[in-house]
């Protein structure tokens, strides 16, 4: 099994992961980080509690790390608040040590500290498809300089129907 020192992360994320207590990096993120990393395009599975987020967001956190910019350059969608709340938290955690800055967009909640957050320009944006188009309809998302795109839980957004959405968010 591999470490996570030798999957290629920066020092800064390795010591997130250590922070947070991960061990051994588990199948999904052993496979899914040097791939990311290497820049190829990735579709993975795995069951609940295997580090899925972490598959995706240490790569991607390094990844904008090394390319700093002035606007959004990521853009995870996922089919519910609750997970879009859970997959910022999980970035949150792992950037701790860098300067990538993260926010969340989705419905039943004001829009107008959504728009405030977009305004100051975060590297990331976990969003729920119906706000971010939203938002992006009235000139308020920025998704010109989206450079990484994640689908997370994907089955589950087809399924619920979000399927136009995404194709209007691409």
């Amino acid at each position: 099994m591999a470490s996570f020192d030798s999957l290629g992360l920066i020092p800064q994320l390795l010591k997130a992961v250590q922070k947070k207590g991960y061990k051994t990096p588990t199948p999904i993120q052993a496979k899914a980080i040097p791939a990311i990393l290497s820049g190829r395009d990735v579709i993975g599975g795995a069951q609940t509690g295997t580090g899925k987020t972490a598959a995706f967001a240490l790569p991607l956190i390094e990844r904008l790390n090394a390319n700093p910019g002035n606007n959004p350059r990521a853009l995870i969608l996922a089919p519910t608040r609750e997970l879009v709340v859970q997959i910022h938290r999980e970035i949150e955690l792992l950037a701790r040590y860098t300067n990538i800055r993260a926010m969340t967009v989705y419905g039943g909640v004001s829009a107008k500290p959504q728009v405030r957050s977009l305004r100051r320009l975060p590297d990331i944006v976990v969003a729920c498809p119906g706000r971010l188009l939203d938002l992006a309809g009235s000139g308020d998302a920025p998704l010109d300089g989206i450079d990484f795109l994640v689908l997370d839980e994907a089955d589950h957004m087809l399924d619920m129907g979000f399927l136009p959405d995404i194709r209007k968010i691409l």
